[in-house]
């Protein structure tokens, strides 16, 4: 078996993910997808975990992703962005796979809803009133396609054409969508802080008592 030199390993370092697809595609040769796996695997896993909370479960999503990718790589388009469709196969075995575990997920019923193609979706959750411990908390009284919109689009920060292919609708549907997703958020956020607000001064009243 050869040696590589240094010049060749970094080389195949400098490789584009494209390249490397088009590389294991045309050789088979495991190497490649090795190196996407490297670039990657990591990746996968933190987005499985923001699903299902569950160390062990992610990693078993992950292995089920990449040896999907296995057979799904040669349906790569080479003008696409690798990563964009990693993430989407990423997303939908998650959600599929919430979707079949969990049959507590509200159903879309899309509506007529009039959204302009030049609104400004990163502004709509302005302000000082977002803190993690408590939009963890919100976040799980999402839906799972309500959170992998928006795990798509501001963790991830694909485009509205690529959310629509995902999920398979047209744009306005996804800007739709994302509207009603970040307004439910932001209610159950602000039902958090209101809720945890009231138990605090309750146990402040708790504790006042039994010391006087």
């Amino acid at each position: 078996m050869a040696v590589k030199t240094f010049k060749e390993e970094r080389k195949e370092n400098n490789y584009t993910d494209e390249e490397l697809v088009k590389l294991f595609v045309d050789t088979q040769r495991n190497h490649y997808f090795e190196k996407l796996y490297s670039r990657y695997a990591d990746k996968v896993y933190h987005k499985c975990l923001s699903f299902v909370k569950d160390s062990a479960k992610a990693e078993d999503l992950t292995h089920d992703i990449f040896l999907k990718l296995i057979f799904k790589l040669g349906t790569f388009k080479e003008d696409a962005k690798f990563s964009t469709w990693l993430y989407s196969i990423t997303y939908n075995h998650c959600m599929d796979q919430l979707r079949s575990n969990k049959k507590r997920g509200e159903v879309y019923q899309d509506e007529p809803m009039e959204v302009p193609d030049d609104i400004d979706l990163n502004n709509l959750f302005d302000g000082d009133d977002i803190e993690a411990r408590n939009l963890k908390t919100a976040l799980d009284h999402l839906t799972v396609d309500e959170k992998g919109i928006l795990f798509m689009k501001y963790t991830d920060d694909l485009s509205i054409r690529d959310i629509a292919d995902i999920f398979k609708i047209t744009e306005s549907a996804v800007k739709m969508r994302l509207l009603r997703s970040r307004e439910k958020l932001r209610k159950k956020y602000l039902e958090t802080i209101i809720f945890l607000g009231i138990f605090f001064v309750k146990m402040i009243e708790l504790i006042r008592y039994f010391i006087n």
